[in-house]
């Protein structure tokens, strides 16, 4: 079986003019030689595409995939991680991860917390604010999170986004608007631990790859109350990732499945949440196109930290996909 690679490589936007912090969540050469390891080694025929400009060219000249291993961030818009599933879509290709409906909802904070909050999943109250005006109908208490609605990396979060007065209400708002050129998301500040859970599967066969605690350490240069960009860049002296299992953590696990299968996720995965004053794990975002680097991504650490290797993951997420086109793993594998 042929899989065909689609991915945005970081080198290439920055060779391009893109600022490092802009071009933060594209993916570096190992992570490619990562996922392209593993799939050689569980069987299946490679073929590295690239981007949407070099997927693009690709199909004008004629080639085709059984399957496209999608990784591919996009560069603009609210639907830019759906740019790619679309185009495969068009062209017939089945390919990993979720949909173009569910990538372009999911990127969006305030959409998806809006369907989150409808199917009944727990979430912090919130507001988007499009302009500066619209704060003046802002009543949620403080303290306030502030971020990006639609980014990710913990880009746009930093120490100023645990919000307590007005005046950093408007000064928070008013630096994402200027500077992302998009809405802000406002949550109410949740006090309590910080899980991410792993989920690889689709619909009711949709499991839990463990769940992780992020722990922020303040002695060793952590900036405080959130898993900002800066904590995720020096994550290796900042930060702590422990596999947990008590209570709170499977209760996690219980709202990402729910998430998960309301919003329509695929193959695999990741939901950040944060509990409330009361210990009760609250959803923030899913990542339904998570990080694969195989040594600094939170889903390959998480999935490590619980005992399932980098290539019983890439194992996982082509099951999946597989199974929903209806071709054994087995069987597509052993196919030239």
């Amino acid at each position: 079986m042929r899989v065909g690679l689609t991915y945005d490589l970081k080198e290439y936007y920055l060779a391009h003019g893109m600022s490092k912090e802009d071009a933060a969540e594209f993916d570096s050469p190992d992570t490619i030689e990562g996922i392209e390891g593993s799939l050689k080694n569980l069987g299946f025929e490679t073929d590295r595409i690239g981007n949407i400009f070099e997927l693009t060219e690709r199909l004008v000249a004629g080639d085709r995939w059984d399957m496209v291993f999608n990784i591919a961030e996009g560069i603009k818009g609210f639907a830019r991680e759906a740019q790619i599933p679309a185009l495969l879509d068009a062209y017939d290709i089945p390919y990993t991860f979720s949909d173009p409906m569910v990538l372009a909802l999911t990127l969006h904070k305030g959409m998806t917390k809006h369907v989150i909050r409808d199917i009944g999943v727990p979430t912090p109250a919130f507001q988007v604010i499009n302009t500066l005006n619209d704060l003046e109908n802002c009543t949620m208490a403080f303290p306030l999170f502030a971020k990006p609605v639609a980014e990710g990396t913990g880009k746009g979060i930093g120490p100023d986004s645990k919000i307590k007065d007005r005046k950093g209400l408007f000064d928070a708002c008013r630096w994402i608007l200027d500077t992302f050129k998009q809405p802000a998301i406002l949550e109410a500040f949740l006090p309590g631990r910080e899980f991410t859970v792993g989920i690889t599967g689709t619909g009711e066969k949709a499991a839990s790859t463990g769940v992780m605690e992020v722990i922020l350490h303040k002695d060793k240069g952590a900036e405080p109350d959130s898993y900002s960009y800066a904590n995720k860049q020096l994550f290796e002296t900042r930060v702590e990732y422990r596999a947990v299992s008590d209570p709170e953590a499977m209760k996690a696990v219980e709202t990402s499945l729910a998430a998960w299968r309301g919003l329509g996720c695929r193959d695999g995965g990741r939901i950040d949440l944060r509990s409330d004053e009361n210990g009760v794990p609250m959803f923030l975002e899913v990542n339904p196109l998570a990080g694969l680097n195989p040594t600094i991504s939170d889903l390959p650490i998480l999935c490590g930290l619980n005992g399932i290797s980098y290539q019983e993951l890439i194992k996982r997420i082509m099951a999946s996909a597989l199974e929903r086109i209806n071709i054994s793993s087995s069987k597509s594998a052993k196919q030239e």
